[in-house]
Protein backbone atom coordinates (compact mmCIF):
# COMPACT_ATOMS: atom_id res chain seq x y z
CA UNK A 1 0.00 0.00 0.00
CA UNK A 2 1.29 3.46 -0.89
CA UNK A 3 1.84 5.57 2.21
CA UNK A 4 2.36 9.27 2.74
CA UNK A 5 5.97 10.11 3.47
CA UNK A 6 6.41 10.63 7.25
CA UNK A 7 6.69 14.21 8.40
CA UNK A 8 5.80 15.83 5.10
CA UNK A 9 2.30 17.01 5.81
CA UNK A 10 3.39 19.45 8.51
CA UNK A 11 4.32 22.02 5.86
CA UNK A 12 7.90 22.76 6.93
CA UNK A 13 10.62 23.61 4.40
CA UNK A 14 11.86 20.55 2.53
CA UNK A 15 13.95 22.09 -0.27
CA UNK A 16 16.19 25.13 0.17
CA UNK A 17 18.27 26.54 -2.68
CA UNK A 18 20.77 29.33 -2.07
CA UNK A 19 22.86 31.00 -4.78
CA UNK A 20 22.68 28.08 -7.21
CA UNK A 21 24.89 28.55 -10.28
CA UNK A 22 25.29 26.24 -13.25
CA UNK A 23 27.88 27.51 -15.72
CA UNK A 24 28.98 25.47 -18.73
CA UNK A 25 32.53 26.22 -19.94
CA UNK A 26 33.19 27.32 -23.52
CA UNK A 27 36.35 25.99 -25.15
CA UNK A 28 37.69 27.22 -28.48
CA UNK A 29 40.72 26.96 -30.72
CA UNK A 30 43.00 24.05 -31.47
CA UNK A 31 44.29 24.01 -27.88
CA UNK A 32 40.74 24.01 -26.49
CA UNK A 33 41.31 27.02 -24.30
CA UNK A 34 38.66 28.10 -21.84
CA UNK A 35 37.29 31.31 -23.35
CA UNK A 36 34.12 31.84 -21.35
CA UNK A 37 31.05 30.30 -19.74
CA UNK A 38 27.41 29.82 -20.60
CA UNK A 39 25.67 31.06 -17.46
CA UNK A 40 22.63 28.81 -17.74
CA UNK A 41 21.73 29.35 -14.07
CA UNK A 42 23.28 32.34 -12.33
CA UNK A 43 22.54 32.73 -8.63
CA UNK A 44 19.08 31.26 -8.04
CA UNK A 45 17.59 31.10 -4.52
CA UNK A 46 14.24 29.77 -3.32
CA UNK A 47 12.67 27.28 -0.92
CA UNK A 48 9.81 24.79 -1.22
CA UNK A 49 7.63 23.71 1.68
CA UNK A 50 6.85 20.06 2.25
CA UNK A 51 3.67 19.16 0.38
CA UNK A 52 3.88 22.30 -1.78
CA UNK A 53 4.19 22.74 -5.53
CA UNK A 54 6.49 25.48 -6.80
CA UNK A 55 5.96 26.31 -10.46
CA UNK A 56 9.04 27.37 -12.42
CA UNK A 57 8.18 29.17 -15.66
CA UNK A 58 9.91 31.11 -18.39
CA UNK A 59 10.59 30.96 -22.10
CA UNK A 60 12.73 28.26 -23.69
CA UNK A 61 16.42 28.51 -22.83
CA UNK A 62 15.98 30.49 -19.60
CA UNK A 63 17.49 27.73 -17.44
CA UNK A 64 14.38 26.06 -15.99
CA UNK A 65 15.34 22.46 -16.75
CA UNK A 66 18.95 23.10 -15.75
CA UNK A 67 17.75 24.19 -12.31
CA UNK A 68 15.79 20.96 -11.93
CA UNK A 69 18.71 18.77 -12.95
CA UNK A 70 21.16 20.66 -10.77
CA UNK A 71 18.87 20.26 -7.76
CA UNK A 72 19.06 16.47 -8.12
CA UNK A 73 22.76 16.64 -9.01
CA UNK A 74 22.25 15.22 -12.46
CA UNK A 75 24.52 18.19 -13.18
CA UNK A 76 27.31 19.16 -10.79
CA UNK A 77 26.47 22.73 -9.65
CA UNK A 78 29.14 25.36 -10.25
CA UNK A 79 28.29 27.06 -6.96
CA UNK A 80 25.57 27.34 -4.35
CA UNK A 81 23.81 25.14 -1.82
CA UNK A 82 20.94 22.72 -2.40
CA UNK A 83 19.53 21.44 0.88
CA UNK A 84 16.92 18.67 0.63
CA UNK A 85 15.46 17.38 3.87
CA UNK A 86 18.33 18.85 5.86
CA UNK A 87 21.21 17.56 3.72
CA UNK A 88 23.32 19.65 1.34
CA UNK A 89 23.00 17.56 -1.81
CA UNK A 90 25.63 19.62 -3.63
CA UNK A 91 28.35 18.53 -1.19
CA UNK A 92 27.47 14.84 -0.73
CA UNK A 93 30.02 12.18 -1.63
CA UNK A 94 29.06 9.75 -4.43
CA UNK A 95 28.24 7.07 -1.86
CA UNK A 96 26.08 9.38 0.26
CA UNK A 97 24.43 10.81 -2.86
CA UNK A 98 23.41 7.31 -3.93
CA UNK A 99 21.77 6.78 -0.53
CA UNK A 100 19.93 10.08 -0.99
CA UNK A 101 18.60 9.26 -4.47
CA UNK A 102 15.44 7.43 -3.29
CA UNK A 103 14.22 10.61 -1.59
CA UNK A 104 14.45 12.75 -4.75
CA UNK A 105 13.26 11.71 -8.18
CA UNK A 106 12.45 13.20 -11.57
CA UNK A 107 9.69 12.93 -14.15
CA UNK A 108 11.16 13.76 -17.54
CA UNK A 109 9.70 15.78 -20.38
CA UNK A 110 9.74 13.15 -23.13
CA UNK A 111 8.33 9.84 -21.88
CA UNK A 112 9.37 8.06 -25.08
CA UNK A 113 13.03 9.06 -24.71
CA UNK A 114 13.19 8.45 -20.95
CA UNK A 115 12.00 4.83 -21.10
CA UNK A 116 14.22 1.95 -22.23
CA UNK A 117 12.53 0.54 -25.37
CA UNK A 118 13.96 -2.94 -24.68
CA UNK A 119 12.50 -3.23 -21.20
CA UNK A 120 8.96 -4.22 -20.29
CA UNK A 121 6.80 -1.99 -18.15
CA UNK A 122 7.40 -4.13 -15.05
CA UNK A 123 11.18 -4.02 -15.50
CA UNK A 124 11.13 -0.25 -16.04
CA UNK A 125 9.16 0.43 -12.87
CA UNK A 126 11.14 -2.08 -10.81
CA UNK A 127 14.55 -0.79 -11.95
CA UNK A 128 14.89 1.59 -8.94
CA UNK A 129 14.00 -1.34 -6.68
CA UNK A 130 16.77 -3.41 -8.30
CA UNK A 131 19.27 -0.65 -7.55
CA UNK A 132 18.26 0.30 -4.02
CA UNK A 133 16.65 -2.76 -2.41
CA UNK A 134 17.36 -6.46 -1.99
CA UNK A 135 13.73 -7.47 -2.34
CA UNK A 136 12.68 -10.81 -3.79
CA UNK A 137 11.20 -10.79 -7.29
CA UNK A 138 7.71 -11.54 -5.99
CA UNK A 139 7.80 -8.54 -3.66
CA UNK A 140 9.07 -6.27 -6.43
CA UNK A 141 6.32 -7.43 -8.77
CA UNK A 142 3.73 -6.74 -6.07
CA UNK A 143 5.16 -3.24 -5.70
CA UNK A 144 5.02 -2.73 -9.48
CA UNK A 145 1.34 -3.70 -9.54
CA UNK A 146 0.66 -1.38 -6.61
CA UNK A 147 2.27 1.50 -8.49
CA UNK A 148 0.40 0.66 -11.69
CA UNK A 149 -2.86 0.86 -9.76
CA UNK A 150 -1.81 4.21 -8.30
CA UNK A 151 -1.19 5.80 -11.71
CA UNK A 152 -4.15 4.20 -13.48
CA UNK A 153 -2.45 1.48 -15.56
CA UNK A 154 -3.97 -1.97 -16.04
CA UNK A 155 -1.92 -4.72 -14.38
CA UNK A 156 -2.33 -6.90 -17.46
CA UNK A 157 0.00 -4.53 -19.32
CA UNK A 158 3.03 -5.28 -17.12
CA UNK A 159 4.83 -7.26 -19.85
CA UNK A 160 4.26 -4.74 -22.63
CA UNK A 161 6.99 -2.52 -24.07
CA UNK A 162 6.96 1.30 -24.19
CA UNK A 163 6.09 1.49 -27.90
CA UNK A 164 2.82 -0.33 -27.16
CA UNK A 165 1.54 2.55 -25.02
CA UNK A 166 0.20 6.00 -25.82
CA UNK A 167 2.08 9.14 -24.83
CA UNK A 168 -0.08 9.69 -21.77
CA UNK A 169 0.35 6.08 -20.66
CA UNK A 170 4.13 6.32 -21.10
CA UNK A 171 4.19 9.38 -18.87
CA UNK A 172 2.21 7.44 -16.26
CA UNK A 173 4.91 4.77 -16.42
CA UNK A 174 7.53 7.46 -15.79
CA UNK A 175 5.54 8.73 -12.81
CA UNK A 176 5.19 5.20 -11.41
CA UNK A 177 8.95 4.68 -11.74
CA UNK A 178 9.60 7.95 -9.91
CA UNK A 179 7.32 6.81 -7.06
CA UNK A 180 8.87 3.36 -6.68
CA UNK A 181 11.10 4.28 -3.72
CA UNK A 182 8.63 6.57 -1.92
CA UNK A 183 10.44 9.85 -2.71
CA UNK A 184 9.94 13.02 -0.72
CA UNK A 185 10.64 15.43 -3.58
CA UNK A 186 9.94 15.13 -7.31
CA UNK A 187 11.14 17.43 -10.07
CA UNK A 188 8.54 17.44 -12.86
CA UNK A 189 10.46 18.69 -15.90
CA UNK A 190 7.77 19.81 -18.37
CA UNK A 191 5.89 16.51 -17.86
CA UNK A 192 3.02 17.49 -20.17
CA UNK A 193 4.91 19.27 -22.96
CA UNK A 194 5.12 16.20 -25.21
CA UNK A 195 1.47 15.17 -24.68
CA UNK A 196 -1.73 15.95 -26.56
CA UNK A 197 -3.80 18.73 -25.04
CA UNK A 198 -6.59 16.26 -24.26
CA UNK A 199 -4.18 14.18 -22.14
CA UNK A 200 -2.35 17.00 -20.35
CA UNK A 201 -5.11 17.69 -17.82
CA UNK A 202 -5.33 13.98 -16.94
CA UNK A 203 -1.62 13.83 -16.10
CA UNK A 204 -1.74 17.04 -14.06
CA UNK A 205 -4.80 15.78 -12.15
CA UNK A 206 -2.94 12.52 -11.47
CA UNK A 207 0.03 14.43 -10.07
CA UNK A 208 -2.29 16.44 -7.82
CA UNK A 209 -4.06 13.31 -6.57
CA UNK A 210 -0.75 11.61 -5.78
CA UNK A 211 0.48 14.71 -3.97
CA UNK A 212 -2.63 14.77 -1.81
CA UNK A 213 -2.39 11.05 -0.99
CA UNK A 214 1.37 10.80 -0.46
CA UNK A 215 2.34 14.27 0.74
CA UNK A 216 4.70 14.81 -2.20
CA UNK A 217 6.62 18.01 -2.87
CA UNK A 218 6.96 19.16 -6.49
CA UNK A 219 9.09 21.51 -8.50
CA UNK A 220 6.85 21.80 -11.56
CA UNK A 221 8.79 23.15 -14.55
CA UNK A 222 6.74 24.31 -17.51
CA UNK A 223 6.25 26.98 -20.14
CA UNK A 224 2.49 26.36 -20.06
CA UNK A 225 1.36 29.19 -17.79
CA UNK A 226 -2.27 28.07 -17.79
CA UNK A 227 -1.37 24.62 -16.46
CA UNK A 228 1.02 26.06 -13.87
CA UNK A 229 -1.83 28.24 -12.63
CA UNK A 230 -3.84 25.06 -12.05
CA UNK A 231 -1.24 23.06 -10.11
CA UNK A 232 1.21 25.46 -8.41
CA UNK A 233 0.99 27.09 -4.98
CA UNK A 234 3.74 29.61 -5.75
CA UNK A 235 5.38 30.52 -9.05
CA UNK A 236 8.94 31.57 -9.88
CA UNK A 237 9.46 33.37 -13.20
CA UNK A 238 12.90 32.90 -14.75
CA UNK A 239 14.66 34.99 -17.36
CA UNK A 240 18.17 34.34 -18.68
CA UNK A 241 19.33 32.23 -15.75
CA UNK A 242 17.88 34.35 -12.96
CA UNK A 243 14.59 34.52 -11.08
CA UNK A 244 12.76 37.72 -12.02
CA UNK A 245 9.80 37.25 -9.69
CA UNK A 246 8.69 34.75 -7.04
CA UNK A 247 5.13 35.14 -5.78
CA UNK A 248 2.07 33.21 -4.60
CA UNK A 249 0.16 31.95 -7.61
CA UNK A 250 -2.98 34.06 -7.33
CA UNK A 251 -1.03 37.23 -6.60
CA UNK A 252 1.23 36.72 -9.61
CA UNK A 253 -1.57 36.00 -12.07
CA UNK A 254 -3.77 38.85 -10.87
CA UNK A 255 -1.02 41.48 -10.56
CA UNK A 256 2.48 40.61 -11.80
CA UNK A 257 5.14 43.01 -10.52
CA UNK A 258 8.19 42.40 -12.72
CA UNK A 259 7.92 43.84 -16.27
CA UNK A 260 8.95 40.48 -17.75
CA UNK A 261 6.35 38.58 -15.72
CA UNK A 262 3.79 41.15 -16.79
CA UNK A 263 4.66 40.66 -20.47
CA UNK A 264 4.70 36.88 -20.12
CA UNK A 265 1.29 36.72 -18.47
CA UNK A 266 -0.23 39.15 -20.95
CA UNK A 267 0.12 36.39 -23.55
CA UNK A 268 -1.94 33.87 -21.53
CA UNK A 269 -5.47 33.30 -22.80
CA UNK A 270 -8.11 34.69 -20.44
CA UNK A 271 -11.34 32.62 -20.38
CA UNK A 272 -13.39 35.51 -18.95
CA UNK A 273 -14.47 37.71 -21.92
CA UNK A 274 -14.85 40.79 -19.70
CA UNK A 275 -11.31 40.49 -18.36
CA UNK A 276 -9.93 39.59 -21.78
CA UNK A 277 -11.42 42.75 -23.30
CA UNK A 278 -9.54 44.93 -20.82
CA UNK A 279 -6.23 43.11 -21.12
CA UNK A 280 -3.39 44.81 -22.96
CA UNK A 281 -0.95 42.53 -24.76
CA UNK A 282 2.67 43.56 -24.12
CA UNK A 283 4.94 42.95 -27.10
CA UNK A 284 8.64 42.74 -26.25
CA UNK A 285 11.14 43.94 -28.84
CA UNK A 286 14.64 42.67 -29.48
CA UNK A 287 16.22 39.28 -28.93
CA UNK A 288 17.08 37.48 -25.71
CA UNK A 289 20.79 38.11 -24.96
CA UNK A 290 23.19 35.19 -24.97
CA UNK A 291 23.71 33.50 -21.58
CA UNK A 292 27.39 33.46 -22.49
CA UNK A 293 27.40 37.27 -22.61
CA UNK A 294 24.55 38.64 -20.47
CA UNK A 295 24.05 42.39 -20.01
CA UNK A 296 26.17 44.18 -17.41
CA UNK A 297 23.11 45.30 -15.47
CA UNK A 298 19.69 43.69 -15.30
CA UNK A 299 19.42 40.72 -17.66
CA UNK A 300 16.10 42.08 -18.94
CA UNK A 301 17.28 45.66 -19.56
CA UNK A 302 17.73 45.19 -23.33
CA UNK A 303 14.03 44.36 -23.80
CA UNK A 304 12.30 46.02 -20.85
CA UNK A 305 9.66 48.66 -21.74
CA UNK A 306 10.27 50.35 -18.36
CA UNK A 307 14.07 50.40 -18.45
CA UNK A 308 15.96 53.08 -16.47
CA UNK A 309 19.61 54.13 -16.55
CA UNK A 310 20.44 52.15 -13.42
CA UNK A 311 19.08 49.00 -15.04
CA UNK A 312 21.91 49.02 -17.60
CA UNK A 313 24.70 49.10 -15.03
CA UNK A 314 23.54 47.49 -11.76
CA UNK A 315 22.08 44.00 -11.38
CA UNK A 316 19.02 44.08 -9.09
CA UNK A 317 18.76 41.67 -6.16
CA UNK A 318 15.72 39.48 -5.65
CA UNK A 319 14.00 41.52 -2.95
CA UNK A 320 10.81 41.11 -0.92
CA UNK A 321 8.65 44.11 -1.85
CA UNK A 322 5.38 42.79 -0.44
CA UNK A 323 4.68 39.90 1.95
CA UNK A 324 5.80 36.69 0.18
CA UNK A 325 6.44 38.58 -3.09
CA UNK A 326 10.01 38.80 -4.36
CA UNK A 327 11.09 40.82 -7.39
CA UNK A 328 14.47 41.50 -9.00
CA UNK A 329 13.76 44.96 -10.39
CA UNK A 330 14.97 48.53 -9.77
CA UNK A 331 11.37 49.75 -9.99
CA UNK A 332 11.08 48.56 -6.40
CA UNK A 333 13.78 50.31 -4.30
CA UNK A 334 15.34 48.44 -1.41
CA UNK A 335 14.12 51.12 0.99
CA UNK A 336 10.53 49.91 0.54
CA UNK A 337 11.46 46.25 0.72
CA UNK A 338 10.94 43.92 3.62
CA UNK A 339 14.25 42.19 2.90
CA UNK A 340 16.09 40.11 0.32
CA UNK A 341 15.46 36.41 -0.15
CA UNK A 342 17.72 33.45 0.27
CA UNK A 343 17.25 29.89 1.44
CA UNK A 344 17.76 30.83 5.11
CA UNK A 345 15.25 33.71 5.06
CA UNK A 346 12.71 31.66 3.12
CA UNK A 347 13.10 28.99 5.78
CA UNK A 348 12.46 31.54 8.54
CA UNK A 349 9.23 32.67 6.90
CA UNK A 350 8.09 29.08 6.45
CA UNK A 351 8.80 28.28 10.09
CA UNK A 352 6.67 31.23 11.14
CA UNK A 353 3.69 29.43 9.63
CA UNK A 354 3.01 31.68 6.64
CA UNK A 355 0.27 30.03 4.58
CA UNK A 356 -0.34 30.48 0.90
Amino acid sequence: MLDATPGLLAGGPLVQVDGLKMHFPIYSGILRRHTGDVKAVDGVSFSINAGETLGLVGESGCGKSTVGRALLRLYEPTAGRVVIDGEDVASLSPEDLRKKRPAMQMVFQDPQASLNPRMTLSRIISEPLDEHTDWAEAKKLARVHELMDAVGLNRRFDNRFPHEFSGGQRQRIGIARALALNPRFIVCDEPIAALDVSIQAQVVNLLEDLQEKLGLTYLFISHDLSMVRHIADRVAVMYLGKIAELSPRDALYSRPLHPYAEALLSAVNEPDPALAANRRRIILTGDVPSPANPPKGCNFCTRCPKVMDICRTVKPDLTEVEPQRFVACHLYPKTQAAGSTGASEATERNQQGVSL
